[in-house]
C-alpha cells in the first residue's frame, strides 16, 4: 500500500508541478503549485518524518495563500484569472530543466549513499526540532507574530475605507456609499 501511495504522490507531484508551467493565470498556477508541494509533504510523512511533513504543509498552504491574497490585492490582473505566460525564453527554460533533472538524476544514481549506523533516538520529534530551532525557539515564534502582525498593517494600510465607510457607524445606512457602483452595495 506504501508503494502505491508512494508513486501516486509522485506521479502528482510532478504533474501538478509541471501544470504550474502549463496554466496561463497566477491562480491556477498558484494551486497548482500548492498541489506539487502538498504531494511533496505526502512523500515526507511516508518517509516517516511526521514532523516535517507536517511542517511542510502548514508551511506551503500559509504561504500559496498568502500569495493568493496579494496577488488578488495588488496585481492589475484581479485574481490572476486573465490569460498571460508564465515562462518566458521557453527553450532556453526547456534545455536548462531537462539538463538539471538529468544532472540530479544521474547524481542519485551515482552517489554513494553511506549505510546507516547505530539507531534513531527515541525521540526524533524533539531531535529534529532541536536540530533545525536549537535554542532559537523564541526567537521564530516572535519571528512569527511580527511577520503576521506585518501582513495584517499591508492589509489594513492597501485598503482606503472600511466597511464603516461604506455603511455608516452602526452599519445601517440603507444603501452603501460605494465611489463605483456595481460592487458589494446596491
Amino acid at each position: 500500500m506504501n508503494d502505491v501511495l508512494f508513486w501516486t504522490l509522485a506521479v502528482l507531484a510532478v504533474a501538478s508541478g509541471v501544470m504550474v508551467f502549463r496554466f496561463d493565470s497566477m491562480a491556477r498556477a498558484t494551486f497548482s503549485l500548492l498541489t506539487s508541494l502538498l504531494c511533496v509533504a505526502g512523500e515526507v510523512l511516508l518517509l516517516g518524518m511526521d514532523y516535517l511533513g507536517i511542517v511542510i504543509v502548514l508551511m506551503m498552504t500559509i504561504e500559496m495563500a498568502i500569495m493568493a491574497v496579494f496577488m488578488i490585492m495588488y496585481m492589475m490582473n484581479p485574481a490572476g484569472l486573465m490569460p498571460m505566460t508564465m515562462i518566458h525564453n521557453k527553450r532556453g527554460a526547456a534545455v536548462i530543466c531537462v539538463g538539471v533533472f538529468v544532472l540530479l538524476a544521474v547524481g542519485i544514481f551515482l552517489a554513494p549513499w553511506p549505510g546507516r549506523r547505530g539507531k534513531p533516538p527515541a525521540d526524533v520529534t524533539m531531535d529534529l526540532g532541536m536540530s533545525l530551532m536549537g535554542p532559537q525557539m523564541l526567537t521564530m515564534m516572535t519571528l512569527g507574530m511580527a511577520l503576521f502582525a506585518t501582513i495584517v498593517s499591508s492589509v489594513v494600510l492597501a485598503t482606503r475605507r472600511g466597511r464603516y465607510d461604506r455603511l455608516g457607524d452602526d452599519l445601517r445606512a440603507e444603501r452603501s456609499d460605494d465611489p463605483v457602483r456595481g460592487g458589494v452595495g446596491r
